[in-house]
């Protein structure tokens, strides 16, 4: 089997507002710039250009030459790095938490397609550069949805440190206790060479370095540094300082909240089932120092909330500009900060964080910053060559495998069994009897309506009864086959999820090493706009 592609919206994995975006539907437009088609980034060049001054320039390689000071990574990484000291380079981002040992699959697609379009790029438009960035959420505080990683169906779970001091960001924690984590993984991963380079990974990662920030920068590093990946951790003061004006701004002018809640009011007169992923608060702010807590205006002051943490407006004013690195940008505003710091032309993102980034253009606006484009990360499926010889003599196609457990049984229980299962032809026949029934009714005697409508109903759910009972004896009669089919979508939907959102990639790795990056980088086309299912 090989390479093959599956509509996003047909996978039934992916919301109506993504499915739509990707549609390119009228109704979605005035919540983005421009689509990420090839032909659209050259507006989009000219116009960051434009807009991104040269001093932040300087700052950004500076931080990123001290970041990488101590690294040893690629010529590739390293020149581009010095590229963004230029006013004809730009930058292609994705971002993610600092999930343990990458978390899900779907952090190496996020990477992928980020590197693979910068490489588009440069050979569309040669008179520029392009650098992939890897943009570390070092500031979250949310530890639980990070502290863990699923390998062969099991959990690997980090408890963290025995304190967590760590000013509440989940970057400065130390790498404590994660020695249990790496024998646990290593007596799973057994023996072979796939499987040494992956604990050697673990262990230089999180037991050689002192902090989870520079353990994930390493191991991001070892994956992708020879592809020019550039890692950025922008929980750095110059960097803050480039942001002060728009801090400041949200502190005392709070457009954010003002611009984000009309157009999530326009979001709800388009389609009710476009789900809000955010909704702002009045100041979309972290204070970050012994912990990570939001700033709320309280009466006129300002305060860290459930602390004794407050300044008046003067003093926060003053406080900002001193220690702008102890300000940490939410949801809402991160998104602003990354474009203010960065010559950046796109994000690359999953559909929830697609979701969100279509909340703030109208915010961008109000901040004077252009729009980045918004392109959905790659999806993929990875099956190996014994999955795919099993679907086919089983004849599941790709769009009974991505139905949900209880519908790919019935469909395929109806499928292959050698009586008819469906009684939609006898349900039919029966309401054109009821038809004449209440024909006769309305002629004679209207009051006995509602009695034809009862023994309808009951009629029609007897035979719908009846369909489920035949159902589930023609289960039974063909169980093996129903457990083989169930088996392997177990396989390849662990917990009836996505592959992608919950296995680990040191389960492919494992069993074909260097190959299965490799073929990521061949088949993922970050410009192709479909699910792709992988056969190695």
């Amino acid at each position: 089997m090989p390479t093959n592609y599956i509509s996003f919206k047909e996978t039934g994995y992916f919301s109506n507002l993504i499915c739509d975006y990707l549609e390119e539907k009228d109704s979605l437009k005035p919540f983005y710039h421009r689509f990420p088609h090839l032909e659209n980034f050259k507006l989009q060049i000219e116009e960051k250009g434009k807009a991104f001054p040269k001093k932040n320039r300087v700052v950004l390689a500076e931080v990123l030459e001290q970041q990488y000071s101590s690294i040893e990574t690629s010529k590739t990484t390293l020149q581009h790095i010095n590229n963004l000291k230029e006013e004809n380079t730009f930058t292609i981002v994705t971002g993610h938490q600092l999930n343990l040992f990458t978390g899900p699959l779907y952090f190496l697609y996020k990477i992928v397609s980020t590197i693979n379009l910068a490489k588009q790029l440069q050979e569309r438009y040669p008179d520029q550069n392009f650098v992939p960035i890897y943009w570390m959420a070092t500031e979250d505080h949310d530890f639980e949805e990070i502290n863990f990683f699923n390998f062969r169906g099991k959990k690997f779970q980090w408890q963290g440190p025995e304190t967590k001091e760590s000013g509440g960001a989940v970057g400065n924690l130390p790498t404590d206790g994660l020695e249990q984590v790496f024998q646990l993984f290593s007596q799973e991963l057994g023996i072979g060479n796939n499987a040494e380079t992956l604990k050697n990974w673990f262990k230089q990662a999180y037991l050689e370095h002192d902090n989870l920030t520079d353990a994930t920068r390493f191991l991001a590093n070892k994956l992708f540094g020879e592809n020019g990946l550039v890692i950025i951790d922008a929980a750095d003061k110059r960097l803050k300082e480039l942001f002060i004006p728009h801090m400041e701004n949200e502190l005392f002018q709070q457009d954010s909240q003002k611009a984000v809640t009309d157009t999530i009011d326009k979001f709800n007169k388009i389609d009710a089932s476009y789900k809000i992923q955010v909704n702002p608060r009045e100041i979309n702010l972290f204070y970050k120092e012994g912990l990570r807590e939001r700033i709320v205006e309280v009466d006129g002051s300002y305060q860290v909330f459930e602390t004794d943490i407050s300044w008046s407006k003067e003093e926060l004013k003053e406080h900002l500009q001193q220690h702008p690195e102890r300000f940490s940008p939410n949801v809402m505003t991160r998104p602003l900060y990354q474009e203010v710091i960065l010559p950046n032309l796109c994000y690359i993102g999953g559909g929830g964080e697609l979701a969100y980034w279509l909340e703030l253009k109208s915010f961008f606006e109000t901040a004077d910053v252009p729009f980045p484009m918004l392109l959905l990360r790659n999806s993929a499926l990875v099956i190996t060559e014994k999955q795919a010889k099993k679907l086919e003599k089983l004849n599941i196609t790709l769009s009974q495998l991505f139905l949900k457990r209880h519908s790919f049984i019935n469909r395929k229980v109806r499928e292959i069994s050698n009586i008819d299962i469906n009684f939609d032809q006898q349900k039919e026949h029966l309401v054109q009897q009821f038809e004449e029934m209440y024909r006769l009714a309305t002629l004679t005697d209207k009051s006995f309506l509602g009695a034809v409508k009862a023994q309808e109903v009951k009629q029609l759910k007897g035979l719908e009864h009846l369909e489920r009972r035949l159902l589930k004896a023609q289960k039974k009669k063909l169980a093996d086959q129903v457990s083989r089919m169930t088996d392997l979508q177990n396989e390849l939907f662990p917990n009836q999820s996505l592959q992608e959102r919950t296995d680990n990639f040191a389960n492919i790795y494992d069993e074909f090493g260097t190959k299965f990056i490799n073929v990521l980088f061949a088949e993922l086309d970050p410009l192709r706009q479909e699910f792709v299912v992988i056969t190695l």
